[in-house]
């Protein structure tokens, strides 16, 4: 799911191509103008001009940040952070982000309140994250807009505000920042902060789904599964959510086996259905192991193996799944891929009688919200 951005920073390097023919870059460089040493330790970090050399450009960079060269103070807050060029050393990190942050740098003032946000080289405090964030906000850094509005929707530094997250969100969805534009389509669908307007939910969600915001076409699929803010349509539903679950998002990749094992859209393949519970359940997709391990039960798909069935049902059923540890008792019950045994069935059973029954549904609404 989307969460809060790059609570590392986004180490983006501040760099542009050499305006000037390498030898007399050199030798400003070594006279010392600060401005040419920046530039000369992008050549040596890109490879522009001379062999690649991470270690040199940080060299250059420290001589022209020891000036007060916020560029480069910025990019030797990147080489600590990532140990590039240098050890890593995420306390160093942050004396370097500060300087150039004092200076009035968007990227650096954003990574530095990553540190804070995260605890990376400094004590975490979210309090002082949203201050750095702020900063860059009010100078256009749309990651730095999308984690204030994280911030408020969960109350990380400030009272919680919904209102408050959708203002941030829609700054950085404006920008044509993806995860915004999602959570944005998230607040409207929903009316958190906003009044809810489907429409404009499917709205943004399609601004995000075509720049392959796995969520967004999760999201956007849904829409139209169920006719949210668009006319419903099966096949275009089936194809945002068939994007997402190639994209490897694996709650689509779930619904989709299912949807198909449904036949919504119409037929398909049987091996399909279990193709894509399979690729769900392999990354711990509870419900989805449970399906697979009926595909195995009754040879959808897959050939039948009574053994992989209660494999699959096992895994689900040790996690809680209530139609799992019915038919892992099944299997016990009936000696089916396990060792038959009335007391492991018997127990199964209990357990199994101690949730509600688990029910194959129609995937409606939205993706859950963030955690």
């Amino acid at each position: 799911m989307t969460k809060r951005k790059n609570v590392h920073g986004d180490n983006r390097l501040a760099a542009k191509p050499a305006q000037e023919h390498l030898p007399t870059l050199r030798r400003k460089a070594e006279q010392g103008d600060a401005n040419a040493q920046w530039e000369l330790g992008v050549c040596y970090h890109t490879g522009q001009g001379v062999d690649e050399d991470k270690t040199e450009a940080f060299a250059w960079w420290r001589l022209a940040a020891e000036q007060g060269f916020a560029s480069a103070q910025y990019n030797l807050g990147c080489c600590y952070a990532k140990g590039d060029g240098v050890g890593e050393d995420k306390v160093e990190a942050v004396a370097w982000y500060r300087l150039a942050a004092d200076q009035g740098v968007a990227s650096a003032q954003y990574n530095l309140g990553c540190c804070y946000a995260k605890g990376n080289g400094v004590e975490k405090n979210n309090v002082e994250a949203l201050r750095w964030y702020r900063m860059a906000a009010e100078q256009g850094e749309a990651n730095a807009q999308f984690n204030i509005a994280w911030h408020y929707a969960h109350g990380l530094g400030v009272p919680e505000d919904k209102t408050e997250a959708a203002k941030w969100y829609r700054m950085a969805a404006e920008q044509g920042d993806a995860d915004a534009q999602f959570m944005l389509g998230r607040h409207y669908a929903h009316g958190l902060g906003v009044p809810m307007n489907k429409t404009e939910g499917a709205r943004w969600y399609r601004m995000a789904a075509e720049q392959g915001e796995v969520n967004a076409q999760r999201a956007l699929g849904i829409c139209y599964l169920g006719g949210h803010g668009v006319a419903e349509d099966q096949a275009e539903g089936l194809r945002w959510l068939r994007l997402s679950a190639e994209a490897g998002n694996v709650e689509s990749q779930k619904s989709l086996g299912f949807l198909y094992d449904l036949g919504v859209g119409g037929p398909v393949k049987e091996s399909e259905v279990a193709k894509w519970y399979r690729l769900a359940a392999e990354k711990g997709h509870v419900a989805a192991q449970c399906y697979l391990g009926v595909c195995y039960r009754c040879g959808k798909g897959v050939p039948e193996d009574h053994t992989e069935a209660a494999k699959w049902f096992r895994l689900a059923a040790e996690k809680g799944h209530v139609t799992a540890q019915h038919f892992l008792g099944l299997c016990y019950d009936q000696g089916l891929g396990v060792p038959q045994s009335k007391t492991e069935a018997a127990k199964w059973f209990e357990l199994a009688t101690q949730g509600e029954p688990g029910t194959i549904q129609r995937p409606t609404g939205d993706p859950p919200s963030p955690s």
